[in-house]
């Protein structure tokens, strides 16, 4: 129930105009620590995308049926949250790593909704996940004290 009314309370009628108060928006790169913040406050569920053609050309819908049936991790697109408890959980220097080198999640789309478990609609966010070699390990590093709402 806190999800839902700290959903509520973000600013805007439409979930891309509540999502983009968040710093998510079509075409923008947020933190992947970030989109796990937002997903665990305000209840989005976030997908990260491994096939840009498959992020950016098929309706997401779609795509969650195909692969229902599918292992969550031999599908080509993951949660935040299982992304980073499987990660977390097979490569213990993972934390250390994304502080030092930020993991940029280009956002495909914000703000559809889909009808969740218990018939309320949820606001999603896809991204695409970068190319090891796209990585630029150069780019200054947040600010720690940063306000992220």
């Amino acid at each position: 129930m806190k999800k839902r009314n700290a959903w509520s309370a973000l600013p805007g009628s439409a979930p891309a105009e509540k999502l983009q108060v968040l710093g998510v928006e079509k075409n923008t790169r947020v933190d992947i620590r970030r989109l796990d913040e937002i997903s665990r406050r305000y209840g989005v569920t976030v997908y990260l995308f491994f096939e840009e053609d498959l992020a950016r050309n098929r309706p997401l819908g779609t795509v969650l049926s195909e692969y229902e049936s599918v292992p969550v991790f031999e599908r080509p697109f993951i949660s935040v949250p299982d992304f980073l408890r499987f990660t977390r959980e097979n490569d213990p220097s993972f934390e250390q790593t994304i502080r030092e080198f930020p993991l940029m999640v280009e956002i495909v789309f914000s703000g559809t909704l889909l009808t969740g478990t218990d018939g309320n609609d949820v606001p999603v966010v896809t991204g695409l996940m970068p190319y090891l070699d796209e990585m630029d390990v150069d780019t200054p590093l947040p600010e720690p004290d940063a306000d992220q709402s």
